[in-house]
């Protein structure tokens, strides 16, 4: 029976990281990295907060047998969709500091024209990236340090650990026999949320990576749809909750 629900617990797992708002946040953050090791450890920092968020609380609402509100759990999906909101807008800023212009010059006595992009300061990368056709900004020369900017991927999967972790307490309530076996279904869920968002960056990161080095107006429109759709989808999910949340206080 443990085996079943340790098995059971990573295959939900791996398929609860491709859950469309998470989806649409990690591709936010990942379209404004550099290069292949730190587009890929996006998922991973993303998937280290929310399974921990997700396994802490989780645990606590197992041990408790907790009831979570109706009221907390729209809150917490309402500060979801807060969080894509400003990541939307955030990859919105980055990519529209881009300017493009055209350079008119003779080669063998013909008239030719060149678009060229011009990233500012703020918008360029993270991390020095090969050089892209077009992309002229002077930038400092750094060591790559995969690492750092874990930070807000990270956050950002603690909200939505969070925002799930009455859905999992549930459920774990519900699937496990004893304390113990639940306990243990969350921490495989977390883990399989993990691998599984992981596989997902790690995926995505190869695509990314090679416009981002080769096609520098190609890479900011890239960042400019991942930012629409996050931005989008988060005034959506905000409508569905908080309103729906206040609708129904209303009308009780």
């Amino acid at each position: 029976m443990l085996v079943t629900i340790v098995g059971v617990g990573f295959v939900m797992g791996l398929r609860h990281a491709l859950d469309p708002d998470h989806v649409v946040a990690v591709t936010a953050l990942a379209s404004q990295r550099a290069g292949l090791a730190r587009t890929s450890l996006v998922g991973a920092f993303w998937g280290l907060g929310h399974a921990l968020s997700l396994g802490l609380a989780g645990a606590v609402i197992l041990a408790l047998r907790l009831s979570v509100p109706p009221g907390v759990s729209a809150a917490l999906e309402s500060a979801v969709a807060v969080m894509l909101i400003v990541l939307g807008v955030l990859a919105l800023r980055r990519a529209l500091r881009f300017r493009v212009h055209t350079h008119l010059h003779e080669h063998d006595g013909a008239t030719h024209v060149h678009f060229h992009a011009h990233a500012t300061a703020e918008s360029a990368p993270d991390v020095a990236a090969p050089h892209a056709v077009g992309l002229h900004a002077a930038r400092p020369h750094v060591h790559p340090h995969p690492l750092n900017g874990g930070l807000r991927p990270f956050l950002v999967g603690t909200v939505h650990g969070l925002a799930g972790s009455a859905g999992l307490g549930l459920l774990a309530l519900g699937a496990a026999p004893t304390l113990g076996a639940g306990i243990a279904y969350v921490a495989v869920f977390g883990a399989g949320s993990i691998a599984g968002m992981l596989l997902l960056s790690a995926l995505m990161s190869v695509p990314l990576a090679f416009v981002e080095a080769r096609y520098a107006a190609l890479h900011r429109a890239v960042q400019m749809a991942a930012g629409a759709t996050s931005l989008g989808f988060g005034l959506y999910l905000l409508a569905v909750h908080a309103g729906g949340a206040g609708l129904g206080s209303w009308l009780s």
